[in-house]
C-alpha cells in the first residue's frame, strides 16, 4: 500500500490529488482500525473480564439467550477497543490530510494537539471505567433488587459499558474541539467568556445524552465536562494569544 504523500503548506494540488490522497487516509485508518481489532479480538477474554469488575462479586458472568450472542457480543467488544488502539493513527492522518492548509509555523502545535487529543480520550477511558462505571453499575443492579431477580444479559451489559467508556472518553476531547474551532475563528475566546452559562447548559445537556440512565452516574459525567469546558476556554485565551502574535511578528519584520 502506498503511503500518502503530504503536501507542504501552500503547495498547490488538483482535485483528484486531494481526492487521491483522502482515499490513502482512509484505506490506512482503516487497516489500522483492522489490525487494532484483531489485537482487541485475540484478547477479547481479558476485556470482558475487565469490563465484569464493575458488576457485583456474584454477578461476573453474564447470562447469554441467544446462540449467537457470546460471538456478536465478543465482536463489538473487540470493535469499541479496536478504535481507541487506533485513534492515534487516525488522528495523525486526519491531522495530515488538513496540514497543508495550516501555515508552516503552526503545524508543530497541530502535532501536539494530536498527542493531547491521544492523551485525553486515554485520561477519558480511565476516569470512565474507574470513576463513572463502578456506580453507574451498583446503582443500576440494586435498585428494586428486592422486587426483581436481577441478571445481567451479556450483550446489553457490555454494550451499556463500551458506549459509556467510549462515550466519555469522546466527551474528553472537548478541549480540542474548542480550540479547533477558535483556530478557525469559528469561536473567540471573548464569546467564550461571554456565553459562559449557555456552555454550562450545553455541557449538561450532553452529560444528559450520554448512555446513562441513572443520577449518579449523570453527576460524574456533568462534573468533568464543566470543567473540562472552563479549562478549553482558558487554554484557548492562551494559545488565541500564541496564534496572534505569531501572525503578527512575521507582519512587523517586513
Amino acid at each position: 500500500m502506498r503511503i500518502p504523500r503530504r503536501l507542504s503548506p501552500g503547495e498547490e494540488a488538483s482535485l483528484v490529488e486531494h481526492l487521491d490522497e483522502l482515499r490513502s487516509r482512509l484505506v490506512i485508518s482503516l487497516v489500522a482500525l483492522g489490525i487494532a481489532f484483531g489485537v482487541a479480538f485475540a484478547f477479547h477474554a481479558h476485556l470482558l473480564d475487565w469490563l465484569n469488575q464493575a458488576l457485583p462479586a456474584g454477578k461476573r458472568k453474564p447470562v447469554t439467550f441467544g446462540v449467537t450472542e457470546p460471538f456478536v457480543t465478543s465482536i463489538k467488544v473487540s470493535l469499541y477497543a479496536g478504535f481507541a488502539l487506533a485513534l492515534p493513527v487516525i488522528l495523525y492522518e486526519f491531522w495530515s490530510f488538513f496540514a497543508p492548509a495550516i501555515e508552516k509555523h503552526a503545524q508543530r502545535i497541530v502535532a501536539g494537539f494530536v498527542t493531547l487529543a491521544t492523551l485525553l480520550f486515554a485520561g477519558g477511558v480511565a476516569f470512565a471505567y474507574w470513576v463513572v462505571l463502578p456506580p453507574a453499575v451498583h446503582f443500576l443492579t440494586n435498585y428494586d433488587d428486592n422486587l426483581y431477580n436481577v441478571q445481567v444479559r451479556a450483550s446489553y451489559y457490555y454494550s451499556f459499558a463500551a458506549l459509556l467508556i467510549v462515550g466519555i472518553a469522546l466527551v474528553f476531547e472537548l478541549p480540542i474541539f474548542v480550540l479547533a474551532l477558535v483556530r478557525l475563528q469559528v469561536l473567540t475566546t471573548e464569546k467564550l467568556r461571554r456565553n459562559r452559562r449557555i456552555g454550562y447548559t450545553i455541557m449538561v445537556v450532553i452529560a444528559v445524552l450520554l448512555p446513562t440512565v441513572d443520577p449518579v452516574s449523570l453527576v460524574f459525567e456533568a462534573v468533568p465536562l464543566l470543567v473540562l469546558y472552563e479549562l478549553s476556554i482558558w487554554l484557548s485565551v492562551l494559545m488565541e494569544k500564541r496564534w496572534r502574535r505569531a501572525e503578527t511578528e512575521p507582519a512587523a519584520a517586513r
